[in-house]
């Protein structure tokens, strides 16, 4: 599983994949160790960053209940955006969604020009299936960091939730023109977080597809193509006729791969 994310990252894309994905004993699995653990105790001389610190390899370690000792205590210190932010992974962590939230917007009020807490608030929202509002904490945090390629990716998820394939594809697209590996990161490490359904998931691969053929990475291209065939896509034929496939069809894999038509996996 890859390492804990930074506070502003949740979908996306770690650990907005893994919260989506994982069974409820998977994601307190960490606290079956941590009973086994004593759990320190935050020092009170220490300084705030000390125990932020510790929180932050408390939660490395998923020893979520002892991290949120030391976050409490750090905030209790010197309250910021990013503490607020840590404490609310932590709860999200343990799967305590309603104080995850309460974070979040706290996080939102000490400091309105940090964008990370309007996209973890605007995920909480996600999870809920309230993609308007989501879609308006991610604009905001938008407003503020634009060129955050993790920010685009999550207001895409939302659009898609909404089935807005055209807005989706739209900020897809400026996650990929940011950062060309992100697709590629999250496909390693599980199913992407928006694809509920298994038309979901062909209808994302088939666009993921697109996207990779006009921008001439065909390996990648051929790769989504397979999942969206694999997922059952209705719309396949369209690879013969949309212009961003122009150049895929012209490699000698492309009638491999429709020759061979996947099979739809259940």
């Amino acid at each position: 599983m890859a390492p804990l994310p930074s506070p502003r990252t949740l979908l996306p894309l770690s650990l907005f994949v893994i919260l989506l994905l994982a069974s409820p004993l998977c994601l307190l699995a960490g606290d079956g160790q941590q009973a086994n653990a004593p759990s320190p105790v935050p020092n009170p001389d220490a300084s705030a960053k000390n125990l932020e610190e510790q929180g932050d390899a408390l939660r490395a370690q998923k020893r979520y209940l002892d991290s949120l000792d030391f976050y409490s205590a750090a905030i209790a210190k010197h309250p910021t955006a990013l503490l607020w932010n840590k404490e609310g992974m932590a709860y999200l962590f343990l799967q305590k969604y309603s104080e995850a939230t309460k974070c979040f917007s706290r996080a939102i009020k000490a400091d309105k020009n940090a964008p990370e807490g309007y996209n973890n608030r605007g995920y909480m929202e996600q999870r809920k299936q309230n993609y308007n509002n989501a879609i308006k904490y991610y604009e905001k945090a938008l407003a503020l960091q634009p060129n955050d390629a993790v920010f685009h990716y999550n207001l895409a998820s939302s659009y898609f939730g909404k089935h807005q394939y055209d807005l989706a594809a739209q900020q897809y697209r400026s996650a990929y023109l940011l950062d060309p590996d992100i697709f590629n990161r999250v496909s390693r490490i599980g199913v992407m977080a928006q694809s509920g359904s298994p038309e979901d998931r062909a209808a994302f691969s088939f666009m993921v597809a697109k996207m990779y053929a006009q921008a001439g990475d065909l390996d990648h291209s051929f790769e989504y193509l397979r999942k969206a065939m694999e997922a059952g896509y209705k719309n396949i034929k369209k690879v013969y006729t949309d212009s961003e496939f122009a150049t895929l069809r012209t490699d000698k894999r492309f009638e491999e791969l429709m020759s061979q038509k996947p099979q739809p996996i259940p």
